[in-house]
């Protein structure tokens, strides 16, 4: 038998004999042996040595194998295990079996049924290891999609998604870009008694017109050119899982029309067909949008917004969980880190302040990107570049006295953006740069305000 390396096998066996015959075999097959006589110094064997598989007899003096193999699966799993039964004893043979030994061996046996065996225990030990392996990269990639937060705000969020992850209920998650809804909606699965079914993710926005019925809700053969076999949709895909509709605030009238009938009756049809086919989909949607506006300017179906709006999760933007960075960025580190193999960065106590004092227009998907950055180059620049920083010199800043009086701090920004504007006749590149601010951060502040002219 070829070994890439030489595996370590313990024989337990009371009969001096029988136990000298069996480490022969095994050690011209080029196994490396080591023995016990009984249970006792079996164990005392495993704790010292790294072995990949225990031959062991089924009586051994005033305890058995068995006792040996229990011990064995609840202290080291992985091993491989096979007992040897005298006279083919078949009910020892079962019960080692559904005790979790891989392999028995009836006695008398020859050179060639032990290598088998050993071979089938060293092959069940392998596929343990791949598959608590796998079991470790699942489990990671759990982590990659949960949610990362304990300031007051996400605790609002957990709270709020436990309550109603076991539901069936319509959810609409809002929040600014880069949030982190698809996070908040995949744990909502992950929670719920769906979870072993699929969860397919739409982004609304990315779906030509011309396909999206189709792509949505499928086509019959011959519905339009090209159809040449029936196309099951993505809801039809997700039958008895979730259905993640991403910017939903971008959905077409007609799509809109469609969402409406399946979120009322249950039902789909597949473009080119009169029948009516039954699923069972939950649907979490999510926008950045202020979906109300919508409907007050005609762009979004108001029967439409009260159906996903059953229960509403608004998922804080970063700014507002600023006590959240700092684990977040750390968090960041190490899956990226671990993602690309490499060496995981400092952050010194200057980095995580600069990460404080930074506004954060993308949220904690630009916070993972910079991160990811950083970790790839190992450069502080990289991390930092573009940081606004709260407290700038104050020779930077214009003349101006805070009022006795309070006043309104979100009429007062309006009003500069307007200003600003109005300054660079409805220039907003030249608006940005005269407010040292990123182009992305001041379009969100417009799109904040609704300021579409000057």
């Amino acid at each position: 038998m070829n070994n890439i390396y030489q595996h370590k096998i313990l024989v337990v066996e009371d009969d001096p004999e029988q136990c000298s015959l069996i480490c022969d075999i095994l050690n011209t097959s080029n196994f490396n042996v080591l023995s016990a006589n009984c249970v006792e110094q079996a164990i005392l064997l495993l704790k010292e040595n790294n072995f990949d598989v225990i031959f062991s007899d089924w009586k051994l003096g005033e305890l058995s194998g068995l006792e040996l193999l229990n011990y064995t699966r609840r202290n080291f799993s992985d091993l491989g295990f096979i007992i040897a039964t005298a006279y083919g004893t078949i009910n020892h043979a079962v019960e080692a079996l559904q005790n979790g030994a891989d392999d028995y061996l009836p006695k008398p046996f020859k050179r060639q049924e032990l290598l088998l065996t050993i071979d089938k225990a060293l092959k069940a030990k392998k596929l343990r290891g791949e598959n608590k392996a796998l079991s470790a990269q699942l489990s990671e990639q759990k982590q990659l999609v949960g949610l990362v937060g304990k300031t007051a705000a996400m605790q609002a969020v957990y709270k709020r998604i436990d309550k109603i992850s076991a539901t069936n209920a319509t959810v609409l998650l809002l929040g600014e870009s880069g949030t982190g809804k698809e996070l908040a909606a995949r744990a909502l699965h992950e929670k719920s008694n769906r979870s072993s079914q699929k969860f397919i993710a739409i982004n609304c926005g990315a779906i030509a017109e011309s396909i999206a019925e189709a792509e949505l809700f499928g086509a019959e053969k011959g519905a339009f050119t090209g159809a040449n076999t029936t196309k099951i949709g993505r809801f039809e895909a997700a039958d008895n899982g979730t259905v993640f509709l991403d910017e939903i605030g971008e959905l077409s009238s007609s799509l809109q029309a469609h969402l409406l009938r399946f979120l009322q009756e249950g039902c789909i049809t597949r473009l080119g067909s009169n029948d009516e086919i039954s699923i069972n989909v939950r649907v979490i949607a999510a926008t950045h949008r202020d979906l109300e506006k919508e409907v007050k300017n005609g762009n979004f179906r108001e029967d439409l917004f009260y159906r996903l709006n059953v229960v509403p999760i608004q998922i804080p933007p970063l700014r507002a969980r600023q006590q959240d960075i700092a684990l977040l960025a750390d968090h960041f580190i190490k899956i990226h880190a671990k993602q690309h193999n490499c060496t995981p960065p400092f952050l010194n106590p200057d980095l995580y302040r600069q990460l404080l004092e930074y506004h954060w227009p993308g949220n904690v998907r630009e916070l993972s990107n910079r991160i990811e950055r950083f970790v790839l180059l190992d450069d502080e620049e990289e991390l930092t570049q573009n940081f606004e920083v709260k407290n700038a010199v104050k020779n930077d800043l214009p003349e101006f006295k805070l009022p006795d009086k309070s006043f309104n701090w979100e009429h007062f920004e309006r009003f500069c953006l307007s200003e600003v504007l109005n300054k660079h006749q409805g220039n907003r590149t030249k608006s940005a740069k005269y407010l040292k601010m990123s182009y992305k951060a001041f379009l969100y502040r417009l799109e904040k305000y609704q300021i579409t002219s000057v």
